[in-house]
């Protein structure tokens, strides 16, 4: 599908926050090719005997994201960072219930990247983002915002600069810092205890 027209999901997302139900029915085709490619990211990093399926987190973010209509999105990536945002909450409850479903040895350092993996074995891992996450937040909650857009909604320092109404160069600092701030939170070991 064909990237649409500039400013056409933001007009969508504000007639529909008007009440027009239509909007809806147009938006839904406009939006999903973005989200896909979202889940996508995230489903690629799974090993293949994962059971949570693109399409499945697909459809659950839209879901969350469609229950929120009185909320006021005010543009096409504040709309996709509130997706971000709603998948990271998905991964995370999935991981939830596959932890517990099967309780894993003990925990380990892990990286950003590798704490994205759903399986038994990762969903520990995928929690302890989760909470390094709600900690940063508790600090510095732009740097965690800026980890939900950039490494979650796959947006750019671009997009995320529109959606949190920083620069790019803010977010680029954001970004370093809290990379650097849950590597920190995620590998305690590898420092020493002054």
């Amino acid at each position: 599908m064909a990237e649409p027209p500039p400013g056409e999901v933001s007009q969508l997302l504000r007639a529909w926050h008007n009440g027009d139900q239509a909007a809806l029915d147009r938006l839904m085709p406009l939006v999903y090719d973005e989200l896909r490619r979202m889940a996508k990211r995230y489903i690629g990093r799974l090993r293949p005997d994962q059971t949570l399926q693109t399409t499945a987190l697909i459809n659950e973010a839209y879901l969350r994201l469609v229950g929120q209509q009185a909320k006021r999105w005010h543009n096409r990536n504040h709309f996709f960072a509130v997706g971000a945002q709603a998948m990271r909450r998905i991964l995370v409850d999935y991981a939830r219930s596959r932890r517990s479903a099967k309780r894993g040895g003990g925990d380990r350092a892990v990286s950003l990247d590798e704490a994205v993996l759903v399986t038994a074995e990762r969903a520990a891992e995928l929690v302890a983002l989760d909470e390094a996450l709600t900690e940063l937040a508790a600090l510095h909650p732009r740097q965690s915002r800026v980890v939900e857009c950039r490494f979650f909604g796959g947006l750019t320092a671009e997009e995320t600069s529109e959606v949190l109404q920083v620069s790019s160069d803010t977010v680029g600092r954001d970004w370093r810092m809290a990379k650097a701030w849950l590597q920190q939170a995620l590998n305690p070991r590898g420092t020493d205890d002054a």
